[in-house]
């Protein structure tokens, strides 16, 4: 009996060791993560032309572009962590993430959830089609298979617009893991049209390989994007205010528009 409480004793001190070390890895781990000096943004990483991976697998993008310029401002280490933009506000709440920064729309629902620098650029939600389809209007999408992404902003307008989704064939929109996907299939034809943010449409089209889509004549709603942060975190989003009105003054962030908007 006293050998069987001797084992037992010293395989809880082992236990309780290994337990310590791995909450101190943890700590570490988190405090490295936390660093004043290092922010890591969210993104999806198909997000054209906002961010997205270039051909050598590197982010690239408007908001890459002005992330990099902010936080190079700021003496800030920058890291673009790509993510499920269905889970966006699950990876900022946990810190898996400090921002999120890849055309994201400031919506009333989001203006509880987290908080937010100022507006930094328009958009609009539009309808893509094939270049030869009927569909002109949101009138025209009576009886027809209409897409977007899941957790996207498109997904947004027509969650609040009942009496347009009820026009459409399967009483719903398709929902897809990237615009990339859905736009794949409208070439296929497998469905119809794609609610999606204008920045990306325009710059998709204008970057395809053959001239296979249009965009319709409808906005179904305009919208500003902002930088997303977690709730409370006010001293960094104070911070990114400061710099993105400095770049805007010194006409650094036209340069960086014309770039990706030839504009």
């Amino acid at each position: 009996m006293k050998n069987i409480i001797k084992v037992s004793g010293l395989f809880l001190l082992v236990f309780l060791a290994i337990l310590s070390l791995t909450g101190c890895s943890k700590s570490n781990k988190n405090a490295q993560k936390h660093n004043e000096n290092e922010v890591i943004v969210g993104y999806d990483n198909t997000f054209v032309p906002m961010g997205f991976l270039n051909d050598k697998g590197i982010p690239s993008g408007f908001d890459i572009d002005l992330a990099k310029e902010v936080f190079s401002r700021l003496n800030m280490n920058v890291k673009f962590q790509n993510i499920d933009w269905s889970m966006k506000d699950v990876e900022l709440n946990s810190g898996n993430i400090d921002v999120l920064w890849n055309g994201y729309t400031l919506t009333d629902e989001r203006r509880n959830k987290v908080d937010y620098s100022n507006p930094y650029l328009s958009n609009n939600q539009v309808i893509v089609t094939i270049k030869n389809s009927a569909i002109k209007s949101k009138a025209d999408l009576k009886n027809k298979v209409v897409a977007t992404q899941q957790g996207s902003s498109g997904l947004d307008i027509l969650e609040k617009d009942n009496r347009l989704v009820n026009t459409f064939k399967n009483k719903a929109p398709i929902l897809y893991d990237t615009f990339d996907n859905a736009f794949r299939d409208l070439e296929s034809k497998r469905i119809d049209a794609v609610v999606v943010d204008e920045v990306l449409a325009k710059y998709y089209i204008a970057n395809s390989k053959n001239d296979n889509f249009k965009i319709s004549n409808d906005i179904l709603g305009k919208e500003v994007f902002v930088v997303g942060f977690k709730k409370g975190n006010i001293k960094l989003r104070d911070k990114v205010n400061n710099v993105l009105d400095e770049i805007k003054q010194d006409k650094t962030f036209d340069k960086v528009y014309k770039k990706w908007f030839n504009q």
